[in-house]
């Protein structure tokens, strides 16, 4: 292995067995173990190689089941690898799952020298650290009390606080950005940039995109046990967020959403003026989806049957967040728009869709004058799904209106 690598991986897989019945007892587990198929095999790793240098940050990122903290596990060697080579040169400090080398009953600062020890460290170097230890973890008023006692993010604290005063040559962290408050987060990532700086190597598995990309230099996508895409964490962090896009939309077009609810038992009915037959969102080439990114053009077209050709319609388009609130809601009548008679589609469009991440619904109908009951109504006919760059998952709100900052 080179001198300036950390971790070379070479052709890593990893399989487990899921058995298909809950084994209860030993008599069940011997009699599972004579039947034919009583598990299935999952493989979590499949033929994967790759090299993080020293002092790189490396993030590894995928969906849940993607094999991320299998791999970590590998690395830390608590799992061995079927098959494959790893090299570590240097001592690794794992934080790898909530709770792992902790004692419940014992008290917080009997779990510190405990956590520490398994770590390497010298009953007289946790003495030495041991306050820094406890000042880092913010938990001065709790440290002799029973860790089972804890909070979830107060446990975590402890055991990152443990493990980045081992001072170890490699960090391993496993969602160790999940469980907290930010306050925490951002002492966590302080602490990763003290790590790289002192030429030391930090590999994080994490969702946060964000984080990847704002601090790693390099970055791993995982789907299925399978390396995606290796490289600039910017150009791994956006092929995620693409593939998952993509994931969203096909699920989506398989649910086959509903396009019309009940109403007390009843549907909407026609007074056969006019039916919606039909309703799909569409970008700027005519493409069908359902996912969109901030910015990009997006038409709502309603596939129509018109019935009574002497009434005069008035289509209406409401968009709204699922979580509450409304985006917009626009008609034909108030942009004084005319349904021609022979009218068999007519669509709503939009060049720049500047609304953020987040999920929406529609609510369409078809009336006469804005006051006037509904000849057809679809409420939550629709779901789309909007994802923003990375850059703006900071921002509020529901829209990214263009600005400037200036300063005099």
């Amino acid at each position: 292995m080179e001198k300036d690598i950390a971790i070379s991986v070479k052709n890593v897989s990893k399989t487990f067995r899921i058995p298909h019945e809950k084994v209860t007892s030993v008599r069940g587990a011997v009699v599972n173990a004579f039947k034919s198929g009583g598990y299935e095999e999952f493989q979590a790793l499949d033929d994967v190689s790759f090299e993080v240098k020293k002092g790189e940050f490396f993030g590894i990122i995928g969906r849940n089941g993607s094999g991320k903290s299998t791999l970590l596990k590998v690395l830390a060697g608590i799992y061995q690898a079927d098959k494959g080579k790893v090299e570590i040169d240097g001592m690794i400090s794992p934080f790898l799952e909530l709770g792992i080398g902790f004692n419940p009953e014992l008290s917080g600062r009997d779990n510190v020298y405990l956590n520490a020890t398994v770590l390497g460290m010298t009953k007289k170097q946790i003495d030495e650290k041991f306050d820094s230890i406890v000042a880092f973890s913010e938990l001065e008023r709790f440290i002799d009390q029973k860790l089972k006692n804890y909070s979830s993010g107060m446990q975590v604290r402890l055991a990152f606080s443990v493990s980045i005063h081992a001072n170890r040559d490699i960090l391993l962290m496993d969602e160790v950005l999940a469980v907290g408050d930010t306050n925490f987060q951002s002492k966590c990532l302080t602490e990763f940039n003290k790590y790289r700086d002192a030429g030391r190597t930090v590999v994080i598995v994490t969702h946060d995109i964000a984080v990847v990309q704002r601090y790693c230099d390099r970055a791993m996508f995982l789907r299925s046990g399978k390396i995606i895409k290796i490289g600039k964490a910017d150009e791994v962090g956006n092929a995620y967020v693409y593939e998952n896009m993509s994931d969203e939309e096909k699920r989506m077009i398989n649910e086959k959403e509903v396009t019309h609810i009940e109403n007390d038992g009843d549907e909407y009915k026609s007074q056969k003026v006019v039916k919606i037959t039909s309703i799909k969102l569409i970008n700027k080439k005519g493409e069908e989806k359902n996912v969109f990114e901030t910015g990009e053009s997006m038409g709502i077209c309603l596939k129509l049957d018109i019935y009574d050709e002497t009434r005069k319609l008035n289509f209406g388009v409401g968009m709204h967040l699922v979580s509450g609130g409304q985006v917009f809601g626009y008609n034909t009548q108030a942009d004084r728009f005319e349904i021609k008679r022979d009218c068999k589609e007519i669509t709503l469009y939009f060049e720049s869709m500047p609304v953020l991440k987040g999920d929406y619904y529609l609510n369409i109908a078809c009336f006469g004058n804005m006051l006037e009951s509904h000849y057809d109504f679809k409420p939550r006919c629709k779901i789309v799904k909007f994802y923003s760059d990375i850059s703006k998952d900071s921002y509020r709100g529901v829209c990214d209106i263009k600005h400037e900052w200036k300063c005099n």
